[in-house]
């Protein structure tokens, strides 16, 4: 094997490793704002709407006001990564955790390598290799091990669980396309910015024409902010300017599963969550699937 990654590459691997490990922390700030009182809409729609403010501040202090001129097709690429892989996304795998618990919901959204595989192959050409398809195929055996422990139960299973969770992982899995598509017309800070007030719009409006009320209180805001700002804000922030420098984006979800881990670790030190030998040969497996995608076979695969 030799290393497939040029210098620039490397970067952008290692900034979307960054960002996908700062999305493990996720769970220590929804944890936080649920034992305040906050529903899903009210924690998903405060995460986009202090995302957006926090991103809108920083994008005038480092390029003015006229960064956010940009072309129609710009703006609806930024619409497009808003509605679905923040808004949608966050409803569909909220309704999936209803209908069939957080472990699964969790082992469906990790199969979003595959569907960017798969996307990447039809919208960019990019090759499925016999490397790349054994990365995949780990990659989502470890996310599942590392989250359930070897233990699934499919008794008394919800049909529309499994399909929410599966659409929630397609959403997911469109993050490096938009993203890529994104970032190849405008910088990462206008980006995040556009597709974060297009998110908060999409899921305000999906609150009111579902009767869901959005309560907001001084403790749930504080927890919200820190929630836009550290793993949102800046964690994509890193993200997006990895994925613009990926060629690959069949390569980008399976860097980004590092938040299986950290959230795993989290679990077991912030909640003391119990973690079994199977979830630590998950984490094991997922770590090893990421080393693989950095090499490729020096022989014709």
């Amino acid at each position: 094997m030799k290393n497939a990654m040029v210098p620039g590459e490397r970067r952008g691997g290692a900034e979307v490793f960054i960002g996908g490990a700062m999305w493990g922390c996720i769970g220590v700030f929804v944890t936080k704002m649920s034992e305040y009182g906050a529903n899903s809409v009210t924690v998903s729609f405060l995460r986009m709407l202090f995302a957006f403010g926090i991103l809108a501040l920083f994008t005038v202090v480092k390029y003015g006001v006229s960064a956010f001129r940009t072309d129609i097709k710009t703006l609806a690429a930024c619409a497009l990564l808003g509605l679905v892989c923040h808004g949608i996304y966050n409803i569909f795998y909220s309704l999936a955790i209803v209908k069939t618990g957080v472990t699964i919901s969790a082992v469906l959204l990790n199969v979003a390598p595959v569907f960017t595989a798969l996307t990447s192959r039809l919208l960019f050409s990019e090759k499925i290799t016999k490397l790349k398809s054994a990365a995949l195929i780990i990659n989502v055996a470890g996310c599942i091990l590392a989250v359930t422990g070897g233990r699934i139960s499919l008794a008394g299973m919800s049909l529309a669980g499994i399909l929410f969770g599966a659409a929630a992982g397609f959403c997911y899995s469109l993050t490096a396309i938009f993203g890529k598509i994104c970032g190849n017309r405008t910088n990462p800070f206008v980006m995040s910015t556009y597709s974060y007030l297009f998110a908060a719009l999409f899921l305000l409006i999906f609150a009111g024409s579902s009767g869901t009320a959005v309560t907001v209180t001084p403790p749930i805001a504080l927890w919200g902010f820190l929630y836009a700002l550290i793993p949102t804000a800046i964690g994509y922030l890193i993200y997006y300017d990895g994925v613009g420098r990926i060629r690959e984006s069949s390569r980008v979800p399976v860097y980004a599963s590092v938040e299986t881990v950290v959230a795993a670790v989290l679990g077991v030190a912030v909640n003391h969550e119990s973690i079994g030998f199977v979830n630590i040969i998950g984490i094991a497996v997922v770590i090893i699937s990421i080393a693989m995608m950095n090499y490729k076979l020096s022989f014709r695969d």
